[in-house]
């Protein structure tokens, strides 16, 4: 699904980020139960927080798996569906887990858990979930483009636009608005993701040995892609791929494997 590179870092750093703010709010829960239920034994508290908190920890990587099949900026928009299965699982998981760890607890302390009836509550719980699987995708999101924007500050003499010239006219762009560029005879083509195709009189190769320390990948000798806006591959047969990005597809030739392991692996 991804797991090196930039998206490797982004999956580690979201579940540290993670890890420690819900943590938090576990514990201030467990400390609002010990206050308002003052008949309770200390360790109840400790049992039901500890138990979600590792729980949701151990199924985190169901909402990794949503971001990777559909980001939030994904198209066509309707592959955001996929979310809802999944935050389902999510949720079923980690009520399923927390109810296991608790009775399990519980026995050992020489005691019985009563979780009540079981579809009412998960229905409550299904609503914490549902809202902390969109966070998680939200904070997926920007902790890459974060990282994406650190590495090109870091790497030497990079910056994060480009000047697009046309005879005396320039234009200066942020990377992050360019799509795509395209070969166009003696010119090139940068698509921008504003709607606006812009002409600059350069070969493609000039283009990509600017761009490529920049995260562009070259897929087709007619094609430079931004691998940071990369939504899909879909394979054509023969090795030949499509590359989806948003509000345009590009062909990915079998010539270029090194484009596809690029793609493929995030950065």
């Amino acid at each position: 699904m991804g797991t090196s590179g930039i998206l490797r870092r982004t999956f580690f750093y979201a579940f540290g980020v993670a890890a420690v703010l819900v943590g938090a709010i576990n514990a201030l829960n467990m400390i609002t139960d010990y206050h308002d239920l003052h008949h309770i034994d200390w360790r109840e508290p400790l049992i039901w927080e500890g138990s979600s908190w590792i729980t949701l920890m151990a199924v985190f990587w169901i909402t990794w798996v949503g971001y990777r099949l559909a980001p939030p900026f994904v198209r066509p928009r309707w592959r955001l569906l996929v979310h809802v299965p999944l935050a389902l699982a999510f949720s079923l998981a980690h009520v399923v887990g927390f109810l296991w760890l608790r009775e399990l607890a519980y026995w050992l302390a020489g005691g019985h858990y009563d979780f009540g009836d079981f579809w009412p509550t998960f229905a409550y719980e299904l609503r914490k979930d549902g809202l902390g699987y969109c966070l998680f995708q939200g904070g997926f999101a920007l902790i890459e483009h974060l990282l994406r924007q650190q590495q090109l500050i870091a790497t030497p003499g990079q910056t994060l636009t480009f000047d697009i010239r046309d005879g005396a006219r320039l234009t200066r762009v942020q990377l992050a608005q360019i799509t795509a560029v395209a070969s166009a005879g003696n010119y090139v083509e940068f698509v921008l993701r504003d709607g606006r195709r812009l002409l600059m009189r350069s070969p493609l190769s000039a283009v990509e040995e600017d761009l490529s320390p920049r995260g562009f990948v070259r897929t087709h000798r007619s094609w430079l892609v931004n691998g940071a806006l990369v939504t899909g591959l879909c394979p054509e047969g023969s090795g030949d791929y499509t590359v989806t990005l948003p509000d345009l597809s590009v062909p990915l030739s079998r010539r270029y494997k090194a484009a596809l392991g690029q793609l493929r692996g995030g950065g």
